[in-house]
Formats: C-alpha cells, structure tokens, sequence
C-alpha cells in the first residue's frame, strides 16, 4: 500500500511540474518529456578532478553542436547534491559517462576521460545526426 501511495504522489509531483510556470514570463513551460533529446549524455565527476576537467570542453562543444539533440547533464559527486547521482548511476570511478536515449534508458557507458572523437560515435548509436 504504501508503495502505491508514492507512486501515486511521484506521479503527480511529475505532472505538476511537467506544467510550472516561469516567473520571469509568466508564459507556461513545455514538457521536458514533449521535446525529448535523442540523447542525455550524463556526465559524473567533480571540478575538482583532472581528467574531469578536460571533459569540460568536450561537454561544452556537444551542448554547442547539438543543442536539439543532445541533453549535457553534469553531476559533481564529490558535493553534497551530486553524491546521490553517484548512487543512482552506480559509478565506480570518475569521469563516467552515461548516455540514456530518448526514452531514458541506459544504452552505454564510459569510465575515464573520453575524447569527442569517440563520444560522437556513441551519439551516433543515438540516433543523434551530425
């Protein structure tokens, strides 16, 4: 029973949100879910982390190049806020990267610094068109 209560409050939570209005526009927010990515690219590290450093760049040029169709997500898991992520998506090193498609499953995963060369291929694998 009490399972089904916070599926049930999950599910409105989400619905609520889904439709929040901005305070600067007063207009309302579209659906994150209606304008789904190809791909979240979900990068887990910390800023205070070398190799986590040079993926900067890497994420900054695959939210400039792909702004439609790729959502860049970072997580810094030595904070408080982004230790649960850490959790979530079980990593045991960082960087890690994950990548969910449209649909937000897991479809691949990389542990360690990973060059754009080889990230776009992953994207590809998306669906995600260059």
């Amino acid at each position: 029973m009490k399972t089904a209560g916070l599926t049930a409050l999950l599910c409105l939570s989400l619905l609520v949100s889904c439709g929040k209005a901005s305070a600067d526009s007063g207009k309302v927010e579209a659906s994150p879910l209606a304008e789904a990515p190809l791909v979240t690219f979900i990068e887990l590290g910390s800023v205070n982390c070398v190799p986590c450093k040079a993926m900067q760049p890497v994420m900054d040029s695959i939210r400039q190049k792909y702004p439609d169709q790729v959502s860049v997500v970072f997580y810094d898991v030595w904070t408080d806020e982004g230790q649960p992520y850490g959790r979530q998506y079980g990593i045991r090193v960082i960087p890690t990267q994950v990548f969910l498609n449209k649909d937000g499953k897991e479809f691949f995963r990389h542990e360690g610094f990973f060059p754009e060369e080889e990230l776009l291929k992953i994207l590809a694998l998306g669906g995600v068109a260059p």
